[in-house]
């Protein structure tokens, strides 16, 4: 099967990034846009573009009705819903095979699957699969059979949504007395955000690391695993920060492996086609658990295209058109290593609160090994209606060390004006001892972290300060280097010596 046209059925970097797959595998891409984004990127891109509707969400990118109309319109004959908005609703998949449209993404019996929290929890552990303690079987339940069956639990918890993500609807018990109140809210929470206020408890289990795994699995039953992402560094479980491999798995192969193999036999427990991500927390004696799959592309996904040299979004459409995966799992290679920074308009001395307005002048950083993916350009508008995400900042290098410099040049060199960023914060991460040593978990940036340094961190942790002398000793020594040039410029550069000296050798 060939597609002669796709239809972007999302706004920001994630429908440039796709609009850029489509058009080097030679497909024409048509855009859809809120009266918000007339002058998005993302509308300039396009062959074509076509308005949705008035700047809310919900009269436009949440429309199923209205993309469909644009489809017929246009004449595409596939659609990419990217992620966020309808990228993980059931009804929007079964609409598109209902229209006779390629939807390049799972089929709708995966998405219900996995969408209801409670029923993937149930279906992976049916296949064996580890998860978290909790409520699982036990259907919808009130708020007093939620409280009647907590203490078997242990506290603390945590109340997750049960058609949740995001952290939307998730609250932490830290005991059983704020049990009624905390449910009460997060029910109230659930409802305005998915439109369903069902909720269950969760063991919450304390210095968890979040390692998730990209798979890609094709129509003709093959799943292979594109290794693992680490993505710990969070606030109010928003993501904030991942890389690419896990610092905390680090050499241990054996777990590497043998959580690798789980995630394929989860998705495969679904019949699952397509892109997905399979989320495990694993605790600090390295037991590990499922946590959710997410049946769409991440956020994150660049760290891994980092890594393994695999355009995920390109094996997505290729998977969409019937075609068998390319690889199989032992010709993956992980080469060096990947940070990613979200980028996002908003303040971090703040509180994180949202920064609105115009972007008045864009520099993005470039350079060997680094990448920007980003919706936005110079005169750009930021509006409230959307996610804040204004970029993702990405870098490879050989080794941590390598990646981690790479990252602080390129943060250095990165200046948007007119709206405040947490690019501040992604400097002072870069700086914190813990991280440069790979000692942190889930609770790190909300309650150890301080966006203005906090040098007790270092004190007790003789490893992590070993680690920390030894990137500033690299660091130093490429300082070193630059100063012998810059103090004598009138000498000769440091490869000619080197020349001088092998002429004289020899």
């Amino acid at each position: 099967m060939l597609f002669n046209k796709v239809l972007i059925a999302n706004r920001g970097e994630i429908a440039v990034r796709i609009l850029r797959a489509c058009r080097e595998l030679g497909i024409p891409t048509v855009a859809v846009y809120s009266d918000a984004d007339r002058q998005a990127l993302h509308v300039r891109y396009a062959d074509e573009a076509y308005r949705l509707g008035a700047a809310p969400a919900r009269e436009s990118y949440l429309r199923i009705d209205r993309i469909l109309d644009v489809v017929r319109r246009c004449g595409a004959d596939a659609v990419h819903p990217g992620y966020g908005f309808l990228a993980e609703r059931e009804d929007f998949a079964v609409a598109c095979e209902e229209a006779k449209i390629a939807y390049i993404g799972p089929k709708p019996s995966s998405i219900a699957a996995m969408g209801d929290k409670t029923t993937a929890r149930n279906t992976v552990a049916k296949a064996g699969i580890p998860v978290v303690p909790g409520t699982e079987g036990e259907g919808n339940l009130t708020d007093e059979e939620l409280i009647r069956i907590a203490p078997s639990i242990g506290f603390p918890l945590l109340i997750k949504a049960t058609a949740g993500g995001g952290g939307k609807g998730m609250r932490e018990v830290m005991t059983p007395g704020e049990l009624p109140q905390l449910l009460t809210a997060a029910r109230r929470e659930a409802e305005a955000a998915f439109g369903d206020g069902n909720v269950y408890l969760e063991k919450l289990i304390l210095t968890a690391r979040h390692v998730e795994f990209q798979i890609l699995a094709d129509k003709q039953g093959n799943v292979i695993h594109l290794g693992e992402r680490e993505c710990s560094l969070q606030r109010r479980h928003q993501k904030l920060f991942e890389e690419a491999p896990s610092p905390f798995l680090g050499s241990d192969e054996a777990l590497r492996r043998k959580m690798g193999e789980v995630a394929c036999r989860t998705s495969a427990s679904v019949g699952y086609i397509n892109a997905g991500t399979i989320e495990f927390l694993v605790d600090k004696d390295r037991h590990f658990y499922f946590l959710e799959m997410n049946t769409r592309l991440q956020v994150e996904h660049p760290a891994t295209e980092m890594i393994t040299g695999i355009d995920i979004v390109k094996e997505q459409i290729r998977i969409a058109r019937g075609r068998p995966l390319r690889y199989r799992q032992e010709e993956v290679r992980v080469n060096g290593w990947s940070l990613e920074c979200r980028i996002n308009a908003e303040d971090p001395y703040n509180k994180f609160t949202p920064s609105t307005g115009k972007i008045h002048a864009v520099f993005a950083p470039t350079g060997p090994g680094v990448r920007v993916d980003t919706g936005v350009y110079s005169g750009f508008e930021v509006t409230p209606f959307y996610d804040s995400l204004i970029s993702k900042l990405v870098v490879w290098g050989e080794t941590r060390a390598e990646a981690i410099l790479r990252m602080r040049r390129a943060l250095e060199e990165y200046r948007i004006i007119g709206v405040k960023t947490n690019i501040p914060f992604h400097q002072a991460l870069l700086d914190s001892p813990r991280f440069l040593a790979g000692v942190f978990d889930t609770r790190f940036v909300e309650e150890r972290f301080a966006l203005n340094g906090s040098p007790e961190e270092s004190n007790h942790h003789p490893e992590m300060a070993a680690i920390f002398a030894t990137l500033v000793e690299h660091r130093n020594s490429q300082r070193a280097a630059q100063i012998m040039e810059s103090a004598h410029p009138q000498s000769c550069p440091n490869w000619k010596w080197a020349e001088r000296g092998g002429r004289i050798r020899r």
